[in-house]
């Protein structure tokens, strides 16, 4: 019995030493590591990899009819100098959009206004990075239904904010460089989608992006003048 006592107490000793050498060796959290769990200084959320709420997709107005978003409303004074999914050796990839300019070429359409393609939300405006300059992204949806973003890119100046209602034809920007990346033009995507996705360029597989000029007449359903006013231009956003 006395045998037991003592292993017994030499048991309860050895756990006591084992948890103070714990206690000891543990380390104590510095106060200055909270920092990390903090938000940034901005408090700006990055919308390049965000899926529209219901809320917001809620808001997302009817498009009937859809333009080119420079030159005329039939695409005048304005060609495509990198059509959509050409394949760009150098740049090692198809081009996910389609790069139109003035008609003067290089820097002769610098500043020319850039246009909504048809009714929709903006749901980015912003910088996405060097290398693209300034970017807009509207959600439409299309007559039956569909969703359909327009990423108008490369842009000199940005001329709306994200969560605006905006009308076909309203101005939302100027055509840019890309901070000096590439001669003026504009840089211009439609795709299938619910998310706001940047990506990149120039791509191996086309994924959700579309023909974009060749959706746009695909999409036009009616002649300008057979249209009424639309209900975001009777807003006064036209």
């Amino acid at each position: 019995m006395k045998s037991f006592s003592q292993y017994f107490i030499l048991a309860i000793a050895a756990c006591a030493i084992a948890l103070m050498i714990i206690a000891k060796n543990a380390k104590t959290p510095d106060a200055n590591e909270s920092h990390v769990l903090k938000m940034p200084e901005s408090g700006e959320a990055d919308h390049r990899f965000h899926f529209l709420s219901p809320w917001l997709t809620a808001q997302i107005p009817k498009a009937i009819r859809f333009d080119p978003p420079m030159g005329s409303h039939h695409g005048g004074l304005i060609y495509n100098a990198q059509k959509f999914w050409e394949m760009n050796e150098k740049r090692g990839g198809h081009h996910t959009g389609d790069d139109l300019n003035g008609i003067g070429g290089m820097n002769s359409d610098l500043g020319d206004p850039v246009y909504s393609a048809a009714d929709g939300l903006v749901i980015y405006a912003a910088q996405s990075s060097p290398g693209w300059g300034n970017i807009v992204v509207i959600a439409h949806k299309t007559s039956d239904g569909r969703p359909l973003h327009t990423m108008y890119a490369h842009l000199e100046r940005i001329d709306v904010s994200s969560g605006n209602l905006i009308a076909r034809g309203v101005q939302i920007g100027t055509v840019g460089t890309a901070n000096g990346f590439y001669p003026a033009h504009l840089h211009f995507e439609m795709r299938t989608s619910d998310g706001v996705d940047i990506g990149a360029g120039y791509a191996m597989y086309p994924l959700n992006r579309l023909d974009p000029m060749a959706t746009i007449f695909t999409l036009r359903n009616a002649a300008a003048d057979d249209l009424s006013p639309a209900p975001l231009a009777k807003m006064g956003l036209l």
